[in-house]
């Protein structure tokens, strides 16, 4: 929980002497992004793939000023970006205490504030506001209203005596409570067209309308948005006024590199086991596969979430060997890739006609995945000793029921193991596990390159000759 800092002031007159001046939403962004660009601070954490495509395009749109919204398929991380907005917020601000807009107490825009400014001068009681409060989501849905938004007659404050005609009977949306802060709508097409021609007093002239009434209030917020180009065919649209008024559109993408797939994955998945590099480049690959494959829908798109839950399901997969052997620690290994196909099928999107053929799809594209991790990682080294062992009578058995232990036991002692086990990053005092996963793609590489057979069942592969 965020506490206020003792030393803060806590009246307008205190405020005043201490040199708080009111400062626009879109000014304080701007001096908190040069800052954090001239001392070379990140001003955005945890996100990844962006910094030289997304991020220069945003950081020009909110050093201009301007209202943006991403355009992305889903699982490009917009929403996560945009949250990071509020990091460029001062870390507190100042607000007139008991506003309901959480005004500047140097500069009230409501009648009641207003009023109380006047009445109180510089004894105002001022609280302040954390900038994780300042930043304001909504996740646009069929039916949401005007009302949600913008605001509406407030019924209790009208049956509490005052007149229809006073503005103070109205209830305020979520723009107008975001005031000085940041309001990002999710999804924007999904809103009715109706309710998005609310949103332009307030993106242009900046005051509302409710009812009837025009009150011009001066509000000060930052209107970001996302939306997916499946949407404009799909659900809906931006209609052209609303689109005119955003200051920039910015295009979003998937993670264009093996490196940035596998540094998202490792950020976002709670995973409950050891899942090593190489069998994490596998499911970048894997889903880069995907993207590419004529069979999958590609108006859909293939989600980061779609990684990050292959990589959660491997982990979990070795972690269920390691309850059922006993063996510690839980190291996912390249058999639990099997998993991957038929638990995650339904997370993406096949073009018409490939029905009854998605785990096949899957399970072609998680082997080629496999086959070129296996080639970068053992690029020149030398694994026929390794077959002509499996040939000569040494069966390696793997499974979900066989310890990494019994892997290794399987085949003799030969120096080509320990430059697997070194390619992808094992020491050789390192578990049993750790070194039977580097293994076990070797073995899978030679499979897949026609050098070993192998033979499957429901809980035990077999490799051989």
């Amino acid at each position: 929980m965020n506490v206020v800092p003792d030393a803060l002031p806590r009246t307008a007159g205190a405020l005043r002497a201490a040199g708080y001046e009111p400062r626009p939403i879109a000014q304080e962004i701007h001096d908190n992004l040069l800052t954090a660009l001239r001392t070379g601070e990140d001003a955005w954490p945890g996100i990844v793939g962006f910094s030289r495509t997304v991020l220069p395009q945003l950081e020009r749109a909110l050093l201009a000023g301007h209202d943006v919204v991403l355009l992305g398929e889903r699982g490009q991380g917009k929403t996560r970006l945009l949250r990071t907005l509020s990091g460029l917020l001062d870390e507190w601000t100042p607000v007139i205490e008991g506003s309901e807009l959480g005004e500047h107490p140097l500069q009230p825009i409501t009648p009641a504030s207003i009023r109380r400014a006047a009445e109180l001068g510089d004894e105002l009681p001022v609280t302040w506001r954390h900038r994780s409060e300042r930043y304001t989501e909504k996740l646009a849905t069929p039916d949401t209203s005007v009302g949600d938004l913008i605001g509406d007659v407030d019924p209790v404050k009208v049956a509490e005596g005052r007149s229809l005609g006073d503005p103070e009977t109205i209830h305020f949306g979520l723009v107008p409570r975001a005031h000085r802060g940041i309001v990002a709508i999710n999804e924007l097409p999904d809103l009715a067209e109706r309710i998005q021609v609310a949103l332009l007093n307030v993106m242009e002239e900046r005051d509302i309308q409710v009812r009837g009434y025009t009150l011009r209030l001066p509000l000060d917020v930052l209107l970001v948005a996302t939306a997916n180009p499946e949407d404009y065919t799909n659900r809906g649209r931006i209609i052209t006024p609303l689109k005119d008024r955003f200051g920039a559109e910015i295009r979003t993408h998937y993670p264009l590199d093996v490196e940035s797939e596998v540094a998202v994955v490792r950020q976002e998945a709670h995973l409950v086991a050891e899942v090593g590099e190489p069998l994490l480049e596998v499911i970048a690959r894997f889903v880069r596969n995907l993207r590419e494959s004529q069979v999958i829908d590609q108006r859909s798109g293939v989600s980061a979430r779609f990684a990050v839950a292959a990589a959660e399901t491997v982990a979990a997969a070795a972690l269920r060997r390691s309850a059922l052997t006993g063996e510690e620690p839980a190291v996912a290994r390249p058999v639990d890739l099997d998993a991957v196909p038929s638990v995650l099928r339904g997370k993406i999107e096949f073009e018409p006609g490939e029905e009854g053929r998605e785990v096949e799809h899957l399970v072609h594209l998680l082997r080629r995945a496999i086959a070129e991790t296996a080639r970068e990682r053992f690029a020149g080294l030398d694994l026929r000793p390794l077959a002509d062992a499996v040939a000569d009578g040494h069966l390696v058995a793997t499974g979900e029921r066989v310890p990494g232990e019994d892997v290794l036991k399987a085949l003799p002692e030969l120096p080509v193991l320990h430059q697997v086990a070194e390619r992808a990053g094992v020491g050789a005092d390192e578990p049993a596990g750790r070194i039977a996963a580097a293994v076990e793609l070797a073995l899978e590489s030679l499979f897949l390159a026609r050098r070993l057979a192998k033979d499957s069942d429901d809980t035990t592969t077999v490799y051989g000759r």
